[in-house]
């Protein structure tokens, strides 16, 4: 629980966690630079580029899974933070700034999007995934 007097706007949250959740920033927004999940996100960047290095003729999909992964989990992240009651966010990050948050019509246009995006953005993975397994890439 944070015990700081600085608000965190979940509006912002949420837009941050959709547009960069793949490296972690709305962690860093959060929980301050001592966020553990959010230092796993900024490493899934090095672990895919060392393990394209390490195998360039793997299909770039299967050598660049931590940072797929991390994308979508931050597409996740997103959903949650967008989706949590004010009352229920206040307490968990407002709790000494002495300021209510208050959802407006914009936050509900980000969630939509991210869903739209998070659910596209799966349904290329399985796609893509069951291509390499079963055809070895034949569709591209």
């Amino acid at each position: 629980m944070q015990q700081t007097g600085k608000h965190k706007n979940k509006t912002l949250a949420t837009l941050i966690a959709a547009v960069t959740g793949g490296i972690g920033l709305h962690r860093f927004y959060l929980h301050g630079m001592r966020d553990r999940f959010g230092w796993l996100h900024i490493l899934a960047i090095p672990l895919s580029l060392a393990l394209m290095a390490a195998n360039p003729d793997a299909p770039k999909l299967f050598t660049g899974l931590p940072f797929v992964i991390s994308i979508l989990c931050g597409c996740l992240e997103a959903l949650v933070i967008g989706l949590t009651p004010d009352d229920k966010w206040d307490l968990k990050h407002n709790a000494g700034s002495g300021r209510q948050s208050e959802s407006h019509w914009i936050l509900a246009v980000i969630i939509v999007l991210t869903v739209g995006l998070g659910a596209m953005g799966l349904i290329a993975l399985l796609a893509r995934s069951f291509d390499l397994l079963f055809t070895g890439g034949a569709f591209g």
